[in-house]
């Protein structure tokens, strides 16, 4: 969404109408769920998606209505298995898709994506709130700022979950979703398998910091797609990080001693992941000493993923990477339906 918003402020002060088409709700096996989003120009489609397909093949025609009307507008598409056949897809379900025309220069529109971006850089919790009674009007909310753009009635706040919502009240209709989370992939160890593994999980959104104890690896060269690298002391990593519940933690040092070093001092945090490299044997060795030498509780070691990632049969970095990164979309995407 943060590229997105670059493109809509780009294209608007470029001189140009958009539609940002939003699926708003679905159900079944639609190709995309809620928060899908593309964007459309006279030109066509700019950026995003909606899944591909005939759905999409035929919002981008009605968004190129929308830009002659000039006027916002939603469109329910109802796949039974007759539908299914006739628009030849491969999946059936239920799509409600939103189109909010922007008119070029958009002042509104252009104050939003500037916030959003400044939000972004400051790696806020961010909702993205569409009131769709007002043509789909755009707005913010942080909670360390609150709204922006957006008159807001008291009900609004409990909209702000994980979970893109939907609803109607007092003649108010409004779509809110969850745009940009605070969280972070802290991963510890910055040899050839967290190499592999960053680029691979910012690809799929994760933000990543890269933390090491040796300066020749604690190097931003080799780790261009994280968003911080650092040069720590293991055995004090709250001198350098603060890590919540937002955040993920992966375990990879050069060394079974400083992994379990790092290991207990992430069961100390609320960490929503804490996935370790290494064999099932190794893990029972490192397990015993949590326990005897750091004094952690045995009900705490259920909070540890080891071996880490997906069972793939994965050998080189490259695959492992790939197998942690799977299971930790998995994760964000069963938090996500919290």
């Amino acid at each position: 969404m943060r590229e997105m918003f670059g493109k809509i402020a780009g294209l608007l002060n470029g001189g140009k109408d958009l539609v940002l088409v939003t699926v708003i709700a679905s159900s079944g096996s639609t190709p995309r769920g809620a928060g899908a989003r593309m964007l459309i120009t006279e030109d066509g489609r700019v950026c995003g998606t909606i899944g591909g397909g005939a759905v999409e093949y035929r919002s981008e025609h009605i968004a190129a209505q929308v830009l002659k009307d000039k006027c916002s507008g939603e469109q329910d598409f109802s796949l039974t298995r007759d539908d299914v056949q006739k628009l030849g897809m491969i999946c059936g379900g239920a799509v409600n898709v939103f189109f909010r025309y922007i008119p070029a220069g958009d002042r509104e529109t252009l104050a939003v994506a500037e916030k959003a971006e400044e939000l972004f850089r400051e790696g806020h919790d961010i909702w993205l709130v569409s009131e769709i009674s007002a043509d789909g009007r755009l707005g913010l909310y942080t909670q360390e700022h609150g709204y922006f753009n957006v008159d807001a009635p008291e009900w609004l706040n409990s909209l702000m979950t994980r979970h893109p919502r939907r609803e109607t009240r007092d003649g108010r209709d409004f779509y809110v979703e969850q745009i940009n989370s605070s969280g972070r992939v802290y991963v510890f160890g910055c040899g050839h398998v967290a190499q592999e593994l960053v680029p691979v999980l910012s690809h799929v959104d994760f933000r990543c910091v890269a933390l090491d104890d040796r300066p020749e690896f604690a190097r931003k060269e080799l780790f261009p797609a994280a968003e911080e690298v650092k040069l720590i002391d293991f055995e004090h990593i709250s001198d350098y990080v603060d890590i919540t519940k937002e955040d993920y933690v992966c375990v990879m040092t050069r060394g079974h001693a400083f992994d379990t070093v790092v290991q207990a001092q992430m069961l100390r945090t609320e960490a929503c992941y804490i996935g370790v490299i290494g064999s099932a044997h190794k893990k029972a060795g490192v397990f015993r000493r949590l326990v005897e030498e750091f004094g952690i509780d045995e009900s705490e070691l259920a909070r540890i993923t080891s071996p880490i990632g997906i069972s793939i049969k994965a050998e080189t970095p490259a695959e492992i990477a790939v197998s942690i990164a799977a299971q930790m979309i998995e994760l964000r995407a069963r938090r996500n339906e919290v």
